[in-house]
């Protein structure tokens, strides 16, 4: 994991802080309590989304310190007493939740803080910023890879986003399948593999098409992938093997039929010997458009601004919501909102997937107070990620895990889960009577 990143602690919203204001002067800021991160519905039409952010966070959480900086810019929105607490703010609670990579569904309990209500409530807007985009473009990148079954995705949707949002997009993308990125700083801060070769710019640089791959393929060799679209495809296509031979690694195509252009590139690209020059194609690609590709013969797509947008759904919808706390007596009760719309289920949540015999998933079941009995085949999906305010496990955060976790859990799901037809969720959340 990278080193500690600056203070994190201004990236939330003035309210956090008037809260624990109030709270210190109220006497209820020590009050033990429990905050749940949940989605009450899914984005329209999808089957389930992806849990991604999940290192990041914890990263953010442990950089989360008001320095002199931080605090010299409060003067005026807080009082001396609330600075002074934040100046000594460190979080030491414990969070679990579902581990990055995880499927989940409305009223998933996808992250668990508990602590008092001073050190959790500040930690509202920082969670949800990190979560909700993460794990919108995971959720999406999920639907994207599916689609493309075995051929693997790039992601290169950097330039259609904020700077910083690019790398957590490739990050969050790589979870969910995607094999690279064209990000470099995600390269260098999370791993994520990169690649890319050449735009427009390069061949429109040259005199003409020929000094323009030859130049290329010079400097990259001949495995490198050529963009045959700028002119004329078929002129280009037959440049290229000219050039590279059928060492050619790929040729791109980033416009017009791309159904209708595949098949004639990879008829040309035959009748030529290049028989094992693979075909990536790229503009503006989704999962619907990956899918309509799915009998044409492409080797690579290449996804931006779909992808780093969430395809649609750019918020998972996610909210953090007090679910207990600590009464007068020193017990631990439930609390809720009733509000139309808006509603909570009180209590600290417990959850597993509910299996069959095959091993399928059928349902989220989630135990209020207490973990829901195990059937004799289900998972139990919240695991510690903090303790006391550390890390439990730093191992376990790898992408890596996380790639081969979502793979699991995806296919843990029934099939109906990875239809691109609208529909409900896959399987159904079912709060457990028993443990109420």
């Amino acid at each position: 994991m990278p080193a500690l990143t600056p203070s994190t602690a201004l990236l939330t919203d003035h309210y956090e802080l008037t809260m624990v204001e109030a709270a210190l002067r109220s006497g209820a800021a020590s009050r033990r309590c429990v905050f749940e991160v949940f989605a009450r519905r899914l984005p329209e039409g999808r089957r389930y989304g992806v849990v991604a952010g999940t290192g990041r966070l914890l990263e953010a959480i442990e950089a989360f310190r008001f320095g002199e900086a931080e605090l010299e810019a409060l003067r005026g929105v807080v009082d001396e007493a609330t600075l002074s607490f934040l100046a000594g703010y460190r979080f030491e609670g414990d969070i679990w939740g579902y581990a990055e990579g995880e499927a989940f569904f409305p009223g998933s309990p996808v992250l668990v803080v508990e602590s008092d209500f001073a050190h959790g409530v500040v930690l509202e807007t920082l969670v949800l910023s990190i979560l909700n985009h993460d794990s919108a473009i995971a959720s999406a990148a999920s639907r994207m890879t599916s689609a493309a079954g075995d051929r693997p995705c790039i992601e290169m949707g950097s330039r259609r986003t904020h700077e910083e949002a690019a790398v957590a997009a490739a990050r969050a993308a790589y979870i969910a399948g995607f094999g690279t990125t064209s990000n470099l700083e995600a390269g260098r801060r999370w791993d994520v593999p990169t690649a890319g070769t050449a735009a427009h710019a390069f061949t429109l640089l040259h005199d003409d098409e020929r000094a323009a791959f030859k130049a290329q393929i010079e400097t990259l060799g001949k495995g490198t992938t050529l963009l045959v679209d700028t002119y004329d495809v078929p002129k280009a296509v037959e440049t290229a093997v000219e050039l590279a031979g059928p060492e050619l690694g790929a040729v791109r195509i980033d416009s017009g039929d791309l159904l209708v252009q595949a098949r004639e590139v990879r008829e040309q690209l035959d009748r030529l010997g290049a028989t094992k020059t693979k075909i990536v194609v790229t503009s503006d690609l989704d999962e619907y458009a990956i899918a309509a590709l799915a009998a044409a013969p492409v080797d690579i797509y290449g996804v931006g601004t779909s992808l780093v947008t969430g395809s649609g759904a750019p918020t998972a919808g996610m909210v953090y919501k007090l679910v207990a706390r600590e009464d007068a007596s020193g017990s631990l009760v439930g609390v809720e909102k009733k509000s139309k719309d808006k509603q909570s289920v009180g209590g600290r949540k417990y959850a597993l997937r509910r299996r069959n015999a095959r091993g399928v998933g059928e349902a989220e079941v989630i135990g209020i107070g207490e973990p829901p009995v195990d059937d004799g085949d289900d998972r139990s999906l919240l695991v510690p990620l903090m303790r006391a305010g550390e890390v439990v496990d730093r191992e376990a955060l790898s992408l890596e895990k996380a790639r081969t976790r979502h793979t699991e859990s995806r296919a843990e799901l029934p099939a109906a889960a990875r239809r691109l037809q609208r529909g409900e969720p896959a399987i159904p959340t079912i709060y457990d009577a028993g443990s109420r």
